[in-house]
Protein backbone atom coordinates (compact mmCIF):
# COMPACT_ATOMS: atom_id res chain seq x y z
CA UNK A 1 0.00 0.00 0.00
CA UNK A 2 1.43 3.35 -0.82
CA UNK A 3 0.92 6.24 1.06
CA UNK A 4 1.17 9.59 -0.50
CA UNK A 5 1.01 13.29 -0.35
CA UNK A 6 1.45 16.89 -2.19
CA UNK A 7 2.87 19.79 -1.03
CA UNK A 8 2.07 23.17 -3.62
CA UNK A 9 4.68 26.25 -3.90
CA UNK A 10 4.99 28.89 -5.68
CA UNK A 11 8.03 30.79 -6.19
CA UNK A 12 9.32 34.50 -7.21
CA UNK A 13 12.41 32.31 -8.73
CA UNK A 14 12.55 31.17 -12.51
CA UNK A 15 12.09 27.63 -13.05
CA UNK A 16 15.17 27.06 -13.84
CA UNK A 17 17.37 28.36 -10.73
CA UNK A 18 14.83 26.41 -8.72
CA UNK A 19 15.25 23.15 -10.90
CA UNK A 20 19.42 24.05 -10.16
CA UNK A 21 19.09 24.75 -6.39
CA UNK A 22 17.21 21.55 -5.40
CA UNK A 23 20.08 19.73 -7.05
CA UNK A 24 22.85 22.17 -5.66
CA UNK A 25 23.81 19.61 -2.52
CA UNK A 26 26.48 22.43 -1.68
CA UNK A 27 24.11 25.02 -1.55
CA UNK A 28 21.92 23.16 1.27
CA UNK A 29 23.76 23.82 3.87
CA UNK A 30 22.81 27.36 3.41
CA UNK A 31 18.64 26.96 3.88
CA UNK A 32 18.50 23.05 5.00
CA UNK A 33 17.17 22.56 8.33
CA UNK A 34 18.96 20.28 10.17
CA UNK A 35 21.39 19.70 7.90
CA UNK A 36 24.44 17.82 9.54
CA UNK A 37 26.70 16.91 6.34
CA UNK A 38 25.59 15.48 2.81
CA UNK A 39 28.34 13.18 1.44
CA UNK A 40 28.32 12.62 -2.17
CA UNK A 41 28.45 9.04 -3.46
CA UNK A 42 29.71 9.98 -7.17
CA UNK A 43 31.55 12.86 -8.55
CA UNK A 44 30.71 15.34 -10.98
CA UNK A 45 26.97 16.57 -12.52
CA UNK A 46 24.20 15.42 -10.75
CA UNK A 47 22.69 12.74 -13.58
CA UNK A 48 20.40 9.81 -13.24
CA UNK A 49 21.99 7.27 -10.97
CA UNK A 50 23.89 10.14 -8.90
CA UNK A 51 23.58 9.02 -5.05
CA UNK A 52 24.48 10.30 -1.94
CA UNK A 53 24.06 10.46 2.15
CA UNK A 54 22.33 13.46 3.44
CA UNK A 55 22.54 13.48 7.63
CA UNK A 56 20.35 15.81 9.72
CA UNK A 57 19.59 16.20 13.41
CA UNK A 58 16.35 15.37 13.97
CA UNK A 59 14.56 14.91 17.45
CA UNK A 60 18.51 15.76 18.91
CA UNK A 61 20.02 12.76 16.78
CA UNK A 62 21.78 12.26 13.71
CA UNK A 63 19.66 10.20 11.23
CA UNK A 64 21.28 9.52 7.93
CA UNK A 65 19.33 8.50 4.98
CA UNK A 66 20.65 7.41 1.16
CA UNK A 67 19.39 9.08 -1.45
CA UNK A 68 19.38 8.45 -5.63
CA UNK A 69 18.23 10.56 -8.62
CA UNK A 70 15.97 8.36 -10.50
CA UNK A 71 14.98 10.71 -13.13
CA UNK A 72 15.89 14.44 -14.40
CA UNK A 73 13.94 16.46 -17.09
CA UNK A 74 15.38 19.84 -16.77
CA UNK A 75 14.47 22.41 -16.05
CA UNK A 76 11.12 20.71 -15.30
CA UNK A 77 11.02 17.77 -13.08
CA UNK A 78 13.83 16.06 -10.68
CA UNK A 79 12.62 12.17 -8.96
CA UNK A 80 14.97 11.45 -5.97
CA UNK A 81 14.50 8.05 -3.93
CA UNK A 82 15.35 7.22 -0.70
CA UNK A 83 15.64 3.65 0.43
CA UNK A 84 15.01 3.20 4.17
CA UNK A 85 16.64 0.17 4.43
CA UNK A 86 20.34 1.95 3.66
CA UNK A 87 19.67 3.97 6.09
CA UNK A 88 18.78 5.23 9.86
CA UNK A 89 14.85 4.74 8.98
CA UNK A 90 15.53 1.10 8.15
CA UNK A 91 12.68 0.44 5.89
CA UNK A 92 10.91 1.81 3.47
CA UNK A 93 10.89 3.40 0.02
CA UNK A 94 10.51 6.97 -0.10
CA UNK A 95 10.34 8.70 -3.94
CA UNK A 96 10.05 12.81 -3.87
CA UNK A 97 8.77 13.91 -7.37
CA UNK A 98 9.47 17.63 -7.89
CA UNK A 99 7.61 19.00 -10.70
CA UNK A 100 8.17 23.24 -11.90
CA UNK A 101 6.38 24.92 -13.85
CA UNK A 102 6.35 28.06 -15.95
CA UNK A 103 3.68 31.50 -15.20
CA UNK A 104 2.92 33.22 -18.03
CA UNK A 105 5.77 35.85 -16.21
CA UNK A 106 8.97 33.76 -16.35
CA UNK A 107 10.02 34.88 -13.13
CA UNK A 108 7.54 32.84 -11.04
CA UNK A 109 7.76 29.30 -10.62
CA UNK A 110 4.72 26.63 -9.20
CA UNK A 111 6.35 24.08 -7.70
CA UNK A 112 4.44 20.54 -7.07
CA UNK A 113 6.00 18.09 -4.43
CA UNK A 114 4.62 14.78 -4.40
CA UNK A 115 5.33 11.77 -2.01
CA UNK A 116 5.33 8.63 -2.40
CA UNK A 117 6.15 6.04 0.51
CA UNK A 118 5.88 2.14 0.01
CA UNK A 119 7.47 -0.45 2.07
CA UNK A 120 6.52 0.01 5.45
CA UNK A 121 5.45 -2.98 7.63
CA UNK A 122 4.51 -3.29 11.16
CA UNK A 123 3.64 -0.60 13.53
CA UNK A 124 4.83 2.27 10.68
CA UNK A 125 2.27 0.72 8.48
CA UNK A 126 -0.30 0.90 10.65
CA UNK A 127 0.67 4.38 11.06
CA UNK A 128 1.21 5.25 7.71
CA UNK A 129 -1.02 8.35 7.53
CA UNK A 130 0.14 10.00 10.46
CA UNK A 131 3.76 9.57 9.22
CA UNK A 132 3.04 11.01 5.74
CA UNK A 133 1.19 14.07 7.78
CA UNK A 134 4.61 14.30 9.30
CA UNK A 135 7.03 14.13 6.08
CA UNK A 136 4.79 16.27 4.43
CA UNK A 137 5.51 18.99 6.91
CA UNK A 138 8.91 18.47 6.93
CA UNK A 139 9.14 18.62 3.16
CA UNK A 140 6.98 21.77 2.79
CA UNK A 141 9.00 22.82 5.35
CA UNK A 142 12.25 22.08 3.21
CA UNK A 143 10.72 24.06 0.10
CA UNK A 144 9.36 27.14 1.69
CA UNK A 145 13.30 27.46 3.12
CA UNK A 146 14.43 26.69 -0.16
CA UNK A 147 12.26 29.57 -1.75
CA UNK A 148 13.18 32.07 0.82
CA UNK A 149 16.58 31.67 -0.07
CA UNK A 150 16.84 31.71 -3.50
CA UNK A 151 14.47 34.52 -3.55
CA UNK A 152 17.03 36.96 -1.40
Amino acid sequence: MSIRFEVRRTAQVAKRDIYKGLLDLDLAKDWMQGLVRIQRLDEGAMIVGSQWEETRKIFGKEATEHFEVVQLNEPSKIMLRCDGTKGTTGKGLFIFTYTLRSFDDPTYTGIVLEGEINGLTGLARFFGKMLAGNFKKACAKDLDKLIDYLEK
